[in-house]
């Protein structure tokens, strides 16, 4: 049994928008170990046949992480299938791009309510449950977009740079009670979400498994922080001490300025979107 296997064996994990892409890899990541895992999502059924594929004693159904009464009955609902949570992977997010003076309310309505509230309203019920117990793990699901502002995400990247606050200030919290809280940094990712996006030059896409194994290893060690791929952290830090209108000037040379903007045209974004705002 590897390191891995010892310390996840067993363990009862949650995640939302647990059906496809990074939530669906960590899922696979974490069954793996011999975890068990209950995924939610908006597609209960979809939820249900998902964690049947994966094996015999996983959960599966319906939630709704901007509806606070809704998250608490899945948890609830795990908890008596399948025992309390050791961690709970906020997963669930949108991502709906365009320039900010032309985004739709109902967009920005959208965006904050599933990347913000839905981690919000996860983060505290894992909260009142976990510290009672005096452990587990609360994962959340940021983005590198959380620690920089690309143009035609406003939004979006707003929402990431609160998670990262969010995740700040709750380890804060949680000091001394055995419950930790890992924000999850990646890059771009080869998921439904990211359809359409452009690229960056020097960055490297990464698979849904890769950021499933990073969450699977965090879980494990009660990881802070977590960036995918890895080498991005140390480019960070150099970054975010130089001036606004230096960084601004890497972003263009990097055309990272590009990346989120005027992605229209594309079908897989124009669909994804679609299926994003239309979701309830």
């Amino acid at each position: 049994m590897s390191e891995l296997e010892r310390q996840l064996n067993g363990a009862i994990v949650a995640i939302t928008g647990g059906t496809g892409g990074i939530g669906l890899a960590t899922a696979r990541a974490l069954v793996a170990t011999g975890a068990r895992v209950a995924l939610g999502d908006l597609d209960g059924e979809r939820a249900q046949a998902d964690a049947k594929s994966l094996g015999e004693g996983n959960f599966g159904g319906r939630l709704d992480v901007t509806d606070f009464s809704s998250f608490e009955d899945f948890i609830d609902q795990v908890e008596a299938e399948l025992g309390p949570i050791d961690a709970l992977v906020n997963n669930a997010g949108v991502m709906i791009l365009g320039a900010l003076d032309e985004e739709p309310e109902e967009v920005t309505e959208k965006s904050i309510q599933v990347n913000l509230f839905g981690v919000i309203n996860g983060t505290k019920i894992a909260m009142r449950r976990m510290k009672p117990r005096g452990r587990g793990q609360i994962v959340n699901l940021a983005s590198q977009a959380g620690k920089t502002g690309f143009p035609g995400g406003a939004t979006y990247c707003a929402t990431k740079f609160a998670v990262v606050g969010l995740c700040e200030s709750v380890r804060n919290e949680l000091a001394g009670t055995g419950v930790g809280v890992t924000c999850v940094m990646p890059g771009p990712v080869r998921t439904e979400l990211a359809a359409g996006i452009g690229n960056a030059r020097g960055v490297r896409w990464l698979l849904p498994s890769e950021v499933g194994e990073g969450i699977a290893r965090a879980i494990a060690g009660k990881q802070a922080e977590v960036w995918l791929p890895p080498a991005t952290r140390f480019l960070q830090s150099p970054v975010a001490v130089l001036p606004a209108g230096a960084r601004d000037w890497l972003m263009r040379a990097f055309n990272a300025d590009t990346v989120l903007a005027h992605r229209e045209s594309d079908p897989g974004r124009v669909a994804y979107e679609k299926k994003a705002l239309s979701a309830d």
